[in-house]
C-alpha cells in the first residue's frame, strides 16, 4: 500500500480543493457533489483495481461514491477504499470549522463491507489497549479506561458529539466527573486525535455513520490505538415511529445480504485486518486535526495527515497549489 500514498493524499486534497470554495454557501448537498466528482476522477487516474466497501451517501441523501463502485484505471494492486468525500459537509456549507476530506486504502477484503448506517464507536489510545468493551456499559468502560491511565475518573477527558442521540452518555460520563467535550460533528477527527502521542482526549464515544467508523478504525489501528463498534439501525439511532421503522427493516436486509450483523461488537481487528493500511485527511476548514485551506498569493495551501500502518509513520503534508 506504501507506493499509494501520494496518490491517495492528492486525492484528498483534490476533493479538499473542490468543496472549499463553497464554504459558507449552505447547501451541504452542493459541497458533497463537488467532492464527490473531484474525488471519482482522481481515484479513476490511479493504478488501483479499487472497490468501495463503505461510503457516505444513504443517511442524508446526499451524492455518493456508492457502496460497491468499482474504480481505478482497472490495473495495479485491488484496493478497498472506505470514503467519506467531506466530513462535515454542514459546517462547509455554514462555514465553520473541523471539516475534512477523508479516505482509506486497504487491500482487497481487509475493511469491513457494510452499509451507511448509524454505528457505536468506541476509541481509546494505545495506553488504554485491551481494556474496552462495548458489550459493557459506558459507566464501567470509563472506569476501566480510568484504571487503566492510572487516572481519577475527575481527570479523564471524552470526547463525543453534540446530538440528541448522545444526551444520555453525556449525562452518565459528567455524573461520574468526567471532562466531555461535545463537538457539534466530526468523529474521525476526534478518533485520531484521541490516538495521538500529545492527545487532547483519552477516549471517544459516539454514535455516527458507519463510514467515519471504518475509516476512523484505519487511522486507530495505523496509530496503535483500540477501537470496538456496532452497527445501530435507524430506530436504535433517532427514536421509534412507523418511518424510522421502515427504513431500519431496510437497513437491517441490507446488512444480512452484505454478511454483516447489526448489534454485534465489533473488534478494531475486524473492522480494518492487517496492517498494510493508509489514511488521509486533507483539511476543508480550519480545525484541531490539520489547518484548513487558506489563501496565499497566487494560489492556495493545503494541509493533509497522511498515516501508514505498515510503517507507524504519521506525516503532515503542506502543499501549495498555484493558479
Amino acid at each position: 500500500m506504501m507506493s499509494l500514498a501520494w496518490p491517495l493524499f492528492r486525492i484528498t486534497e483534490q476533493a479538499a480543493l473542490a468543496a472549499w470554495p463553497q464554504t459558507g454557501c449552505g447547501d451541504k448537498n452542493r459541497i458533497d457533489g463537488l467532492a464527490v466528482t473531484a474525488m471519482r476522477q482522481a481515484l479513476n487516474d490511479i493504478a488501483i483495481r479499487g472497490r468501495i466497501v463503505i461510503g457516505e451517501g444513504e443517511i442524508d441523501h446526499a451524492p455518493m461514491l456508492w457502496i460497491g463502485e468499482e474504480v481505478g484505471n482497472g490495473e495495479g494492486p485491488e484496493v478497498d477504499i472506505a470514503v467519506d468525500p467531506i466530513e462535515g459537509t454542514r459546517m462547509v456549507a455554514m462555514g465553520q470549522s473541523n471539516a475534512l476530506a477523508v479516505m482509506a486504502f486497504a487491500p482487497r477484503g481487509s475493511l469491513l463491507h457494510a452499509p451507511d448506517m448509524y454505528m457505536k464507536k468506541l476509541v481509546v489510545n494505545r495506553q488504554a489497549k485491551g481494556v474496552i468493551n462495548l458489550a459493557l456499559s459506558l459507566t464501567d468502560n470509563l472506569r476501566n479506561v480510568a484504571r487503566a491511565l492510572n487516572k481519577p475518573l475527575e481527570d479523564l477527558r471524552m470526547v463525543t458529539l453534540d446530538k440528541p442521540r448522545l444526551k444520555p452518555a453525556i449525562t452518565q460520563a459528567t455524573q461520574l466527573g468526567v471532562k466531555v467535550f461535545a463537538l457539534p460533528d466530526g468523529d474521525v477527527a476526534a478518533s485520531v486525535l484521541t490516538c495521538l502521542q500529545d492527545n487532547p482526549y483519552d477516549l471517544m464515544y459516539t454514535i455516527g455513520g458507519a463510514p467515519e467508523g471504518v475509516i476512523s478504525a484505519c487511522a486507530v489501528k495505523a496509530l496503535g490505538g483500540d477501537m470496538q463498534a456496532e452497527l445501530l439501525d435507524f430506530c436504535e439511532a433517532k427514536g421509534d415511529n412507523a418511518d424510522n421503522r421502515l427504513v431500519a427493516q431496510q437497513e437491517r436486509q441490507r446488512c444480512e445480504e452484505m454478511g454483516v450483523a447489526v448489534n454485534r461488537v465489533y473488534s478494531l481487528d475486524e473492522l480494518a485486518v492487517g496492517n498494510d493500511i493508509l489514511f488521509s485527511a486533507t483539511g476543508v476548514t480550519g480545525g484541531d486535526l490539520v489547518n484548513g485551506i487558506q489563501r496565499v498569493a497566487n494560489g492556495v495551501r493545503t494541509q493533509t495527515l497522511l498515516i501508514g500502518s505498515a510503517d507507524r509513520t504519521c506525516n503532515i503534508i503542506d502543499s501549495l497549489h498555484s493558479w
